[in-house]
């Protein structure tokens, strides 16, 4: 059985216009079925949803009314960094995960209809660390897909290293104890082991271990928040990861290239014995430390933990981001591949075997 989830016939035209939320400026870029808001006061994505339904996966700490602050909530950027500065960078003014987060970003071309999707260009320099990111977002106008290309530049007169990490992370009411993860990390570890093996003990996903050394299932997560942050290394010449709350009808998923992000992070947090959140994150290392350890660790299981990039040099990124709508009794994805036009996801077994296809439209293709 297949289940085709094709955009929608382009009932409405594709929409783009900048506007203001709570006092915030805001990209607002619509398709026939789904709606994406980028904010500028940070360069969160902070909504991607279905236009005809109010359940937004990326309502994670969001701004309440009021709140005109730069922050980072929903899906945010962490550049030039994935975790905490060194005690002398935080000294001289370097965030947690970066400046991306924590910096006005400026409009470069406004939201706008360009054939088949919605468009939007956005920037942001970061002043510390040297760099500047520019970012495209494109949004089906039929299909439930968008893609976003980030192209980074080293403003400096010297090379630097840097890591580049997405961070979306999903919350209720579309994340409860029944949301499954999935994603196609190989093998993997938990963060804050001791040095000089940070990677040791591994696990194979969705396994992974406690700080009692008990085996967990990395796909939900219930009332333990405990392993906090796992990374997994990704195998194949795709990475993807996927929530799904099958009460809700709704799955929502990443993919992209895996020399362009080669790790797959699950952050996970509880509060009050329910699940709050979890990051669905990806990027260029999974070692959440600052760069003195990076540099010492160098490589994990032959893939970096940071990447070069020299004086000058710009390097782009993309990731596609997407929605389905799934049934009741959806069982997870086993396996997500782009196929010709679309990008098509298996469901695991334990049933008949069902497909759930994509549309991506040719401008938003790899």
């Amino acid at each position: 059985m297949t289940w085709r989830i094709l955009g929608l016939a382009a009932l409405v035209a594709a929409t783009a216009h900048a506007e203001t939320v709570e006092g915030r400026p805001v990209f607002v870029l619509e398709g026939a079925s789904v709606r994406l808001v980028a904010d500028l006061a940070g360069g969160s994505i902070g909504e991607f949803r279905f236009r005809d339904s109010e359940l937004n996966p990326l309502r994670w700490n969001p701004p309440a009314a009021g709140d005109l602050g730069i922050r980072g909530f929903g899906h945010f950027l962490c550049l030039d960094r994935w975790g905490p500065p060194s005690d002398a960078e935080g000294a001289r003014g370097m965030p947690y995960h970066g400046e991306a987060a924590h910096v006005r970003w400026q409009p470069v071309v406004p939201p706008h209809a360009e054939g088949a999707s919605s468009v939007a260009e956005m920037s942001a320099s970061l002043p510390i660390a040297g760099l500047s990111v520019r970012r495209q977002i494109r949004v089906s106008a039929t299909s439930p897909v968008a893609r976003v290309r980030e192209e980074i530049t080293n403003d400096r007169p010297l090379g630097r290293i840097y890591n580049i990490v997405q961070h979306p992370t999903i919350a209720p009411p579309f994340l409860d104890a029944a949301t499954q993860v999935d994603c196609n990390g190989h093998r993997g570890f938990a963060q804050g082991n001791p040095m000089p093996r940070p990677a040791e003990p591994s696990f194979e996903w969705p396994a992974a271990l406690n700080r009692d050394g008990a085996s967990v299932d990395m796909r939900r997560l219930t009332d333990q928040a405990e392993p906090n942050v796992v990374s997994y290394a990704i195998e194949g010449p795709w990475g993807w990861v996927t929530a799904a709350t099958a009460g809700r009808g709704l799955l929502v998923g990443y993919a992209w290239k895996t020399a362009e992000y080669p790790w797959v992070s699950l952050w996970r947090d509880v509060k009050n014995g329910q699940p709050s959140a979890r990051g669905l994150e990806f990027g260029s290392t999974g070692l959440h430390q600052p760069y003195p350890t990076l540099v010492q660790v160098g490589r994990l299981w032959e893939r970096p933990v940071f990447e070069f990039l020299d004086a000058g040099e710009t390097r782009s990124k993309s990731y596609w981001m997407f929605l389905v709508k799934i049934p009741p009794d959806f069982r997870g994805v086993d396996n997500m591949a782009f196929s010709g036009p679309r990008l098509v996801l298996r469901e695991r077994p334990g049933g008949a075997p069902r497909e759930y296809a994509v549309d991506v439209p040719a401008e938003l293709q790899p």
